[in-house]
């Protein structure tokens, strides 16, 4: 069976089976938007990614741009086992519109003995069913992305990021109340429930925010709460 990866002795670890297991390596199946998207991004973060999908088209495409990319259908075990898909314990189901193999490859996933699996589901059905076959990792990123943007839509957030339904982060400009004090003289936290983790100076990156952070006209900050305070808080001016 070829090497797809050729790791140096240096970057592989023996898996117990006398077989070079693949470190800081994933293999993404489906390479639609989404997938691509995933896929590159993990090739930017000097992940390792060995790419799958049907369409002769994208794997050209997509050839020069990741670690592996090879057409091949995601359903059947033997093909699955020739790429040595086996040998990987992280693996992402991105495929999309086709239900059937979105489902059928998850499930070979789990009998190949993958644990960290995850998957992309277009319905709360979809969803549900990957989560009976086990897998521990299920995404919406259609209906979390809407949810996200609806939520920059109707506010002055310049970014948003929900984490739990109890729990957001924003990205905004702080308002007058918070301007010229230390953040600890605020009592921002005590009257609005909110909590300024993050400051970014107009010409410099985001740092971490104390209580002797003096924030100024021109800065950003990262604020955390719940979302409804989050909003409420960017709100004011």
């Amino acid at each position: 069976m070829p090497d797809l990866f050729h790791r140096s002795s240096s970057s592989s670890k023996d898996d117990g089976h006398g077989r070079p297991a693949k470190v800081d390596s994933v293999v993404v199946i489906g390479l639609g938007r989404f997938g691509r998207s995933l896929a590159l991004e993990l090739m930017a973060a000097e992940t390792e990614v060995l790419g799958i999908d049907a369409d002769a088209a994208i794997i050209q495409e997509l050839s020069s741009q990741l670690t592996h990319a090879v057409r091949a259908d995601s359903t059947s075990e033997e093909t699955m086992r020739q790429l040595a898909v086996h040998e990987f314990d992280r693996a992402v189901v991105a495929i999309g519109t086709n239900i059937e193999a979105s489902l059928l490859t998850a499930s070979l996933l789990k009998n190949l003995g993958i644990t960290n699996i995850w998957a992309k589901a277009i319905s709360e059905a979809h969803g549900r069913i990957l989560k009976q076959l086990g897998v521990p990792h299920v995404v919406y990123p259609e209906h979390d992305m809407g949810r996200r943007v609806a939520h920059l839509v109707k506010g002055r957030m310049l970014d948003f990021i929900q984490f739990e339904p109890d729990y957001a982060m924003v990205k905004t400009e702080p308002p007058a109340l918070l301007l010229g004090m230390p953040l600890s003289q605020s009592g921002v936290r005590r009257a609005h429930g909110v909590t300024v983790v993050g400051v970014k100076r107009p010409d410099g990156p985001f740092t971490h925010a104390t209580g002797e952070t003096v924030l100024e006209p021109g800065d950003m900050v990262i604020l955390s709460g719940r979302p409804r305070d989050v909003e409420r808080f960017s709100e004011l001016r």
